[in-house]
């Protein structure tokens, strides 16, 4: 099995902490899902006749394509890759796009899971964020889609925000909670150079929160969702049983995928593509039957690097027999090598051949996953 992720650059605004690759020139969108649709026909052997597992549409804003695009889009996937095998097919969508009508409009196409951009529920951070949707939008538009029959939805939360307070962070906590959704995804802040958010923070006017507050504020998250009865399989992403999300999870357990769009990337187990980050540059080579990205072929280093990063940031952590299969006995005695100290200071435990990371292992994640990588 393999994922399709399409990326829709399309964004009505931008929120000044993006920093993933999207314009506001939605005059393009015409153009850009004929380019789209080319563009996963000529790349019909990438996966190499592997069924699709998992469609995902992320952005951007792809809440912005109306049913005709999305038509275009499942007919070429359909035609070119087949759909009978998929078992999830994920809209990333704002708030304020999932009216009645267009919730219906979802119905009628084949996704059968829907992630909303929330953030926050506190209206002036929305703001701020120069997010278009107020927290009783993203509210009413879970009801909605709720009472529209999707039984699949996820909501994606921003923790350690600019001034961030504890009753503040307790009150979205409260609220995600209280919509009883599937899945929540949580992310921390993080200022991207290139942002707007980025400026302000070097110009002072607003300010990071310390390293303290972060670990309380994770802290917080991880004990009011496991009270709630979701499961914590992944650093940042939090499910009730059953109901991970399936494309992602393909992407930690090293499935193949085929990204599709202007900066999408795509993996085929030995080598990774990434396509230009222009959206006229990306529409002008596919209207002349060429595609323009860049490609990297992954040494065995890479691809054991890749797994210790993905893997020990799951609930399942490093399978060390599967290590030893895919990398060789001499990686896999290094990775037990350097993961000893964590051992010892309780950051990392051993359960059935898997290393994992305890509670206070995550708070210093990074650092024992660098560790544990082999640097030639």
């Amino acid at each position: 099995m393999a994922g399709i992720y399409i990326h829709i650059p399309f964004c009505k605004t931008r929120c000044i902490y993006c920093d993933f690759y999207s314009t506001t020139h939605e005059e393009r969108k015409e153009a850009y899902i004929r380019a789209l649709c080319r563009e996963l026909k000529m790349r019909k052997d990438y996966l190499k006749g592997e069924k699709i597992g998992t469609v995902y549409f992320g952005g951007g804003t792809p809440s912005r394509l109306s049913e005709e695009d999305f038509g275009q889009v499942f007919e070429t996937i359909r035609q070119t890759y087949g759909l009978d095998a998929c078992e999830e097919i994920t809209l990333e969508a704002n708030p304020d796009d999932l009216t009645e009508d267009y919730v219906n409009l979802l119905r009628r196409l084949p996704f059968n899971r829907i992630s909303i951009g929330i953030q926050t529920f506190d209206d002036a951070m929305l703001k701020l964020l120069n997010r278009r949707h107020t927290a009783l939008q993203a509210i009413e538009a879970v009801e909605r889609c709720r009472r529209l029959g999707f039984d699949n939805i996820s909501i994606d939360l921003i923790y350690g925000l600019p001034n961030e307070t504890e009753e503040r962070w307790k009150r979205d906590l409260r609220l995600a909670v209280d919509l009883d959704v599937e899945h929540i995804s949580a992310y921390h802040l993080t200022y991207e150079k290139g942002t707007r958010l980025y400026r302000l923070l070097q110009s002072g006017d607003v300010y990071e929160v310390n390293e303290e507050s972060s670990v309380h504020f994770f802290t917080m998250l991880t004990d009011a969702l496991d009270e709630a009865g979701y499961e914590h399989y992944e650093i940042s992403n939090f499910s009730k049983p059953g109901r991970r999300s399936r494309h992602n999870t393909s992407y930690w357990q090293g499935v193949p995928y085929l990204g599709c769009g202007p900066s999408a990337h795509s993996f085929d187990t030995q080598s990774r593509e990434w396509n230009i980050a222009l959206l006229e540059k990306y529409i002008g080579a596919l209207e002349q039957g060429e595609r323009l990205y860049e490609r990297e072929e992954l040494s065995l280093t890479m691809r054991y690097n890749e797994y210790v990063m993905t893997s020990l940031r799951t609930r399942e952590g490093i399978d060390l027999d599967l290590l030893a299969c895919r990398f060789g006995p001499q990686l896999a005695s290094y990775c037990e090598r350097m993961a000893k100290p964590y051992k010892k200071s309780h950051k990392l435990k051993m359960y059935d051949r898997h290393l994992r990371l305890t509670r206070a292992g995550i708070f210093t994640s990074d650092g024992i996953i660098s560790d544990l990588m082999f640097v030639e």
